[in-house]
């Protein structure tokens, strides 16, 4: 892997909790990867979403300590912060692809760290938006 790829929060939740089976597998699988190639980029937005998931949402949720750990883990990934020109871009991109404005930030944060992948399984597989190719990992 040499391209920069932004990881959604429900991969790296995933990859995280051991009781989703397959996509535990492929989740973690993927991180592994992008650990190893430097290639990996998240938002702070995915490290909150991330927290509040696996501090108690879980079904066998990680607990706080456990969840700061992992957020503390990730830092490095998160190259850019949010400011108001993302969120206005987030907007923007959410209007023209029809996403919700949560997901038109996730596309803005990576549009602006240089991402050309977002892993997640939450848009459509294949899809283009902003430069940005979408990939599902877990398919």
């Amino acid at each position: 892997m040499s391209d920069i790829a932004f990881v959604d929060t429900n991969i790296l939740i995933y990859a995280h909790d051991r009781d989703a089976g397959e996509r535990w597998t492929r989740a973690s699988g993927l991180l592994a990867q992008l650990w190893e190639s430097r290639c990996g980029r998240l938002s702070v937005q995915v490290l909150q979403e991330f927290y509040v998931v696996a501090a108690g949402k879980l079904k066998s949720a990680i607990g706080g300590a456990a969840a700061r750990e992992v957020v503390s883990t990730y830092a490095p990934w998160v190259t850019s912060d949010a400011d108001v020109a993302t969120v206005l871009r987030g907007a923007e991109l959410g209007e023209l692809a029809q996403l919700s404005f949560w997901d038109g930030m996730i596309v803005a944060a990576a549009e602006r760290c240089g991402a050309t992948i977002l892993y997640t399984e939450d848009l459509t597989d294949g899809q283009v938006i902003a430069g940005v190719r979408i990939v599902n990992p877990l398919k």
